[in-house]
């Protein structure tokens, strides 16, 4: 038996997988759209973006895992993944090495976006 051998946007999605289902490896910027929930709210929000596992090709059109919507607390809520080089001056060179790029996992209402 032959195994399929990984591809570059496999290996994309499966770095923003677990950098949105951990929040460890890159940075998390919330807008204040965002910040302006309770705490209790906030957590939900948070729970839900790790929890997101909707994906389909009209919110995933490039199979990357790279944004998402959830309802929290009667709102919208957008969180959108960037690949972004180590100083985060540009895009990555290469989204699929975690040697350089720093992924940056932004969170909003959806009125922010």
């Amino acid at each position: 038996m032959v195994a399929c051998a990984e591809t570059r946007t496999d290996r994309i999605r499966a770095l923003n997988d677990a950098f949105r289902q951990t929040f460890v490896g890159g940075r998390v910027v919330v807008t204040r759209g965002t910040r302006s929930l309770s705490d209790t709210d906030r957590l939900a929000l948070f729970a839900a973006v790790k929890g997101f596992d909707t994906f389909t090709p009209d919110n995933d059109p490039h199979g990357e895992h790279d944004f998402g919507s959830v309802d929290i607390a009667g709102g919208k809520f957008y969180w959108k993944l960037d690949c972004y080089d180590l100083h985060c001056l540009g895009h990555s060179p290469n989204a699929a090495d975690p040697a350089v790029t720093t992924r940056v996992l932004t969170i909003m209402r959806a009125e922010e976006y």
